[in-house]
């Protein structure tokens, strides 16, 4: 019997994300040396700023909102249903934890807590409105979503800018919490409790997605859509449930963003990042996958990080890693779709001398 670890190893090595990880990095190695930068000093440059002591903080605190995000596009994506609303919902999350840290009369530490659930409840509300559009009005869930985080972020930056906005600032911010009322940190980093609550998220997603049977419900229907809806899982519901389990994710990581430094809502702070793009781009890299959104995630993270210190270390725009972005997706696209062609090719091959045996014994 074959021993399954190196089997595993081997399918990991010639997986298309790897293919398409490598594919990027040599790529992005090739333009370094076409603008007579040092490939080697770059790469290291990324990993020294992301992963050394100066850098793990601001990484795992970016990784916090790119898995979270992450996470929240994944979940619909297992199931086919694409959700670009991210920004939206993330905004919408953020100011109603904002209102209510404000505005509650409860203690800091239960004032912390439903600021949490009020800033999912917001999520997955504004993103149960785009399912609906869907179901009941024939709007395709892809171009609802993404129209419908525009009116969302147009609110909260009015908000900030007007009624909640700080006095004497002319920053569009929101008055600072009050004393108490932010999540934990670890030590002095900027890394708060909110990352055990995303991966607290991503370990439900696993769970769901590996051991109940509404996960392979949320599978069947990805792969299959036609034969999940043969087989008794009625598609609108579970587009409703996918759409609100996502926008409350996507609003968590808004809450954690205004319960975190510098403890209000600045507007732009949360989309200018672009952690909604960049978690969409990790969930298609893993192909939804919970172990391979977490993975890409922090992958993508890395990226950013290091961008900025490769950028000042070695005079590298960080634009590059953006690059090295698209070009993972661009190849992991290709990656996918050849072996398809060629597959497809290689039967239509084999079944041409079956189709010209008959032709040739009535010839006869």
């Amino acid at each position: 019997m074959s021993n399954p670890i190196p089997n595993r190893l081997s399918g990991a090595l010639r997986s298309p994300i790897t293919f398409s990880v490598l594919a990027g990095v040599v790529i992005g190695a090739l333009f370094l040396i076409g603008t007579g930068a040092d490939p080697i000093a770059a790469y290291e440059a990324v990993l020294t700023g992301s992963l050394g002591a100066d850098g793990i903080g601001s990484t795992l605190t970016t990784g916090t909102s790119v898995l979270g995000l992450g996470l929240a596009l994944a979940i619909p994506l297992r199931a086919g249903l694409i959700n670009l609303g991210g920004d939206g919902q993330m905004v919408l999350g953020g100011i109603t934890a904002a209102v209510t840290g404000l505005y509650s009369p409860l203690p800091a530490p239960l004032t912390v807590v439903l600021a949490l659930l009020a800033g999912m409840a917001a999520g997955a509300a504004y993103a149960a409105l785009a399912a609906l559009c869907e179901n009941h009005l024939g709007v395709p869930l892809l171009v609802c979503s993404l129209l419908l985080s525009y009116p969302a972020v147009s609110l909260a930056s009015y908000l900030a800018r007007y009624p909640l906005k700080e006095p004497g600032s002319s920053l569009p911010q929101t008055r600072s919490m009050p004393e108490g009322v932010e999540l934990p940190a670890f030590g002095d980093s900027t890394v708060t409790f909110g990352l055990v609550l995303v991966v607290v998220a991503a370990a439900a997603y696993w769970f769901t997605d590996r051991r109940t049977a509404f996960g392979y419900e949320i599978r069947m229907t990805g792969l299959n859509a036609r034969f999940s809806a043969y087989a008794g899982v009625e598609r609108r519901g579970l587009t409703l449930k996918l759409m609100s389990v996502s926008g409350a994710l996507a609003g968590l990581v808004g809450a954690i963003g205004v319960l975190s430094f510098p403890f209000r809502f600045v507007d732009g702070s949360l989309t200018g990042p672009g952690y909604t793009w960049t978690g969409l781009t990790a969930a298609l890299l893993a192909a939804a996958a919970p172990l391979g959104t977490v993975v890409a995630s922090f992958f993508f993270a890395v990226l950013q990080v290091g961008g900025l210190a490769m950028e000042r270390t070695t005079e590298v725009p960080r634009e590059l890693t953006q690059v090295l972005q698209a070009i993972v997706i661009v190849f992991l696209a290709a990656r996918i779709r050849f072996p398809r062609r060629r597959s497809r090719a290689r039967r239509e091959a084999s079944a041409e001398p079956k189709a010209a045996e008959p032709k040739v014994e009535e010839a006869v």
